[in-house]
C-alpha cells in the first residue's frame, strides 16, 4: 500500500476514528450536496485506512 497511512497501531487508530467521524458527519447531510461528496470522500478513506490498519504489526 501507499504511505499514507501510520507505521504503529495507535496512531492508525486515531487516523481511522478521525475518518470514521468525517462519515458519519457526511452521513447525516445526506440531503447536502457537501454531504454527499464528504460520505464518498470519507468512505473510500475509512476502506483504505481500515485495510492498512489490519496489515500493521503493533
Amino acid at each position: 500500500m501507499l504511505p499514507f497511512f501510520a507505521g504503529n497501531r495507535r496512531d492508525g487508530a486515531r487516523l481511522l476514528s478521525s475518518a470514521l467521524v468525517f462519515l458519519s458527519i457526511g452521513l447525516t447531510q445526506l440531503d447536502h450536496q457537501w454531504g454527499r461528496i464528504l460520505s464518498v470522500v470519507a468512505g473510500a478513506v475509512c476502506l483504505y485506512w481500515g485495510f492498512a490498519y489490519r496489515r500493521l504489526d503493533r
